[in-house]
């Protein structure tokens, strides 16, 4: 409720802010409004530009609008199911002015910037989705989790805002659990800055234009390196043109949300954008033992924007964003029990059993947990950034200076029981960074066009980690039949105690340019030429439990835990490169081909490291080799028929040193570790098309098809079901699975809807009824890092629809729903620390539905 209150605060502040009387001196302008056939528009809205003054045409099409001030000005006009328009009024008239406006369905360019310029998507060479911010904000969409179900080539992973990883084409960030010794392999971008951590990618949207999804390595157009493709997120900029937008929605699970946008001028140079989103919902998972519901919703986010003109050529923004997440939340439930090969009395089933425990439910889809550590996961991620743009010669010039945290402050149950095993594992991190880009984009000349610039970009993560036991661990952790692990508090209390930290620092050169050799023909080479260094400092304790100096308990104690320290540092040289060819033969049709090479930075191990042979640490996984990625593409962009494109790609990553995750079974090892696939190779094909059949109807469909192969692996880690395996009586760590598949890649994924609108009249203004549906699926795929006969996600379909009304001003309304038919899936199952055998699921969210009121002007 504070929150509440704070932000109705400050919109009566900003709101006074933007209010300004019109001038007393009125002058009238005439005219009609009419399609492109010549029949008029009733109910068109007819805006001074700038400005609140407004007007409605009568049932011929007819307006008379006030205007406080001398032309030359602009008037524009707008109506459901037609572009808005602008017109320049240079002087009054007496006869009526005659305003066209073009059908919609006669437009279907979608101008991106993905480029770093504006362009027409169909011209683009580069595959691309494109979604835009209202079907964002009416599919109950409102972060990159439920984007994904749009956009079948993504893929999207979260245990917890920290564990997340965001994949396309099913590569970017190792499956599972997250290392902070890694870079993202998807490039994450908000008005151009580039947003370090993945836990970015749950948190709420605000204020979204578009999302544009480029597909492939985008390291010759963008400052971080993108070694699987990017996210060029566009939101709503400040204008000189008062807007203000207030938007709630209530649902299922208490479901509710708040928004608020408010922008204008503040003086003739400068403008401002202020931005808010509140979400709360309550949980979805029964923690039988506290009485509460567990997986709920709490966030909190504001983005202001200050615009300061001084001329018509340079505009220079400061952006300042925070956002807050506070959940009771991503809780796991225990999914099934695996059979492993350790002796019978270090079987799951056998352990409980001892211990007089009984799991809540042996379905994990009842959504009962009784877990005895609370599940938080604190996520505060903000910043700010000035952006300087100036139209400099043929291009423009931009430079990017931003600064961003990340605060993650968890608490666990990472056995997934009731019972006191791990009482505490968490790993709290805070996260600084800035970055510098700049660069120079544009047309330089009727023939040539293109892209360089530099980046820098400098973090720091420092990590403060807590994993310790609790008076069930010693039954968990029991490895012999002795008697001692039986002693009384042995265990209790005993745990590691982790500091470290990592800095590490990124600087790039980058270009490309895309010329037009011949009509229609173009070449399209890239450049960059990167250097990474990484310095890691870990430093970890065990201590607790009882106090003893007897040996015999001290060695079953160094057995669970052991302390640990490495320094290790890590500096990469590495330059690629990117060549397109591209022939458009006629307006409806563009091909294109690509190679092109790429990589993943170094990376350093931040969360401990396996025993070696003499009971020390195995400081040669300390620093992992850079991925090394050589790319091919061919595509085709068409449009078959005015309102109809289809688009087609194929594409062939080999990489070489992949960059994966090792679940361990010592729990030592916090959250596992990191390791190099010696080599993998990905390929498959992509399908997208739109159609506007007629004026009401519209339709999307996208398909991919990936096939993803541990080509190479040798030193992969076992699957949970081979825990525990010996060979000859010794202890076998590591399996070759060359030729077994990638994890969290489906074969198939495809997402289908489509929209039927119908222009009316709403509280005598313009609106549109419509109906949508949309839908996604994917195919069964593996979970875990080793293919696990066990660790199996079936394939799935969902499905979400929506109807209401919305209008260009004033107000709107709809209703929507999630998961319509109410499908139990899982999106990960993972295995308990320590590798006893039981395995958890992050479930998918049940059916969920609501309402959604907004108010537009």
């Amino acid at each position: 409720m504070k929150h509440l209150l704070f932000i109705a605060k400050l919109l009566v502040i900003t709101l006074s802010i933007f209010h300004s009387d019109p001038a007393s001196a009125q002058q009238v302008v005439l005219g009609f409004v009419k399609d492109s056939q010549g029949l008029p528009l009733p109910g068109a809205t007819i805006t001074l530009k700038g400005t609140r003054i407004s007007t409605s045409t009568d049932s011929i099409g007819q307006f008379k609008l006030n205007v406080p001030q001398v032309p030359p000005f602009f008037i524009t006009a707008s109506f459901i199911g037609f572009k808005a328009q602008d017109f320049q009024v240079l002087k009054f008239e007496t006869a009526p002015l005659q305003l066209t406006l073009v059908d919609d369905a006669l437009l279907e360019e979608i101008v991106v910037t993905s480029r770093r310029r504006s362009e027409v998507l169909q011209d683009v060479p580069i595959p691309i989705s494109v979604v835009g911010g209202a079907q964002i904000q009416e599919s109950g969409a409102f972060n990159v989790g439920r984007v994904k179900e749009l956009i079948p080539s993504v893929q999207m992973y979260t245990s917890n805002p920290r564990n997340t990883g965001v994949n396309i084409r099913g590569i970017g960030s190792p499956f599972g659990l997250t290392n902070d010794g890694l870079d993202p392999g998807v490039g994450y971008y908000v008005d151009g800055v580039y947003y370090a951590r993945p836990a970015a990618a749950t948190l709420d949207f605000i204020d979204i234009d578009r999302i544009e999804v480029l597909r492939g390595p985008q390291g010759t157009l963008f400052g971080k390196n993108t070694s699987a493709g990017a996210f060029n997120i566009v939101t709503k900029k400040a204008s000189f043109t008062p807007e203000y937008s207030f938007e709630t929605s209530y649902g299922n699970y208490g479901y509710i949300q708040a928004k608020a946008s408010v922008n204008g001028p503040l003086s003739s140079k400068f403008a401002a954008r202020v931005s808010f989103s509140g979400t709360q919902r309550d949980g979805v998972i029964e923690n039988i033992r506290t009485g509460k519901a567990t997986n709920d919703i709490n966030n909190l986010g504001f983005r202001g924007q200050l615009l300061y003109k001084p001329t018509d050529k340079t505009f220079i923004t400061l952006a300042l964003d925070a956002s807050d997440q506070e959940p009771d939340g991503y809780a796991q439930v225990v999914a099934g029990v695996v059979p492993t090969l350790r002796p019978a009395y270090r079987q799951f089933n056998a352990i409980i059993s001892d211990l007089n425990y009984t799991l809540p439910s042996q379905n994990a889809f009842d959504r009962k947990i009784d877990h005895d550590t609370p599940w938080n996961s604190g996520n505060e991620l903000g910043g700010v950034s000035l952006n300087a743009e100036t139209q400099l010669g043929p291009g423009t010039l931009t430079s990017t200076t931003a600064w961003r945290y990340w605060n993650w402050i968890p608490s666990n149950d990472r056995d997934f029981t009731g019972l006191q095993a791990l009482a505490k594992s968490q790993n709290p991190a805070e996260h600084r960074n800035w970055s510098q880009e700049v660069r120079y984009a544009g047309q330089i000349s009727e023939r040539l066009s293109g892209v360089a610039g530099l980046f820098f970009i400098d973090q720091e993560v420092n990590i403060n980690g807590t994993e310790e036991s609790g008076s069930a661990q010693w039954r968990f952790s029991q490895s012999s039949t002795s008697a001692l692990w039986r002693t009384p508090g042995l265990f209790e209390g005993y745990g590691i105690y982790t500091t470290a930290s990592i800095k590490s620092k990124s600087a790039a050169a980058f270009a490309s340019i895309d010329w037009e050799l011949i009509n229609g023909f173009h070449i399209l080479p890239g450049i960059r030429y990167n250097y990474d260094e990484k310095d890691v400092n870990y430093n970890r304790i065990a201590r607790g439990g009882l106090q003893t100096t007897d040996p015999a308990l001290l060695a079953l104690k160094n057995g669970v835990y052991s302390s640990q320290a490495y320094v290790a540092d890590a500096d990469e040289k590495n330059f690629t490169y990117s060549l397109t060819a591209s022939y458009r033969p006629s307006r409806r049709l563009n091909t294109f081909a690509t190679y092109s090479t790429s990589f993943k930075p170094v990376g350093v191990n931040v969360a401990g490291l396996p025993t070696a042979a003499g009971g020390g640490a195995a400081t040669d996984l300390a620093v992992i080799k850079p991925e090394d990625t050589k790319h091919y593409e061919l595509g085709l962009k068409s449009s078959p028929a005015d309102n109809f494109t289809l688009n087609v790609t194929l594409h062939k990553s080999d990489i070489k040193d992949y960059q994966t995750n090792v679940q361990s079974p010592e729990l030592g090892v916090n959250r596992g570790y990191i390791a190099n696939a010696q080599k993998v190779s990905v390929k498959g094909f992509e399908i997208d098309a739109s159609l506007r059949a007629s004026t009401k109807f519209s339709f999307y469909g996208a398909a991919a098809y990936t096939d993803a192969t541990y080509d190479r692996f040798t030193n992969a880690p076992l699957p949970l079901e081979e825990t525990g395996q010996t060979i000859g009586g010794v202890q076998v760590a590591f399996k070759d699975i060359s030729g077994g598949k990638l994890p969290g890649i489906s074969k198939w994924a495809g997402s289908v809807g489509g929209e039927f609108a119908t222009p009316a009249k709403f509280l005598n203004r313009d609106a549109k009824f419509f109906t949508a549906i949309d839908s996604y699926y994917r195919s069964d795929f593996s979970s875990s890092p080793s293919p696990s006969k066990y660790l199996n996600i079936d394939g799935y379909t969902l499905v979400n629809g929506r109807i209401g009304f919305k209008a260009t001003s004033g107000f709107s309304a709809y209703i929507w729903g999630r998961n319509l038919f109410n499908k139990d899936y899982y999106e990960q199952l993972l295995p308990a620390g320590g590798n006893a055998g039981h395995y958890a699921g992050v479930l998918g969210d049940p059916k969920t539905y609501g309402l959604t009121l907004r108010y537009a002007l």
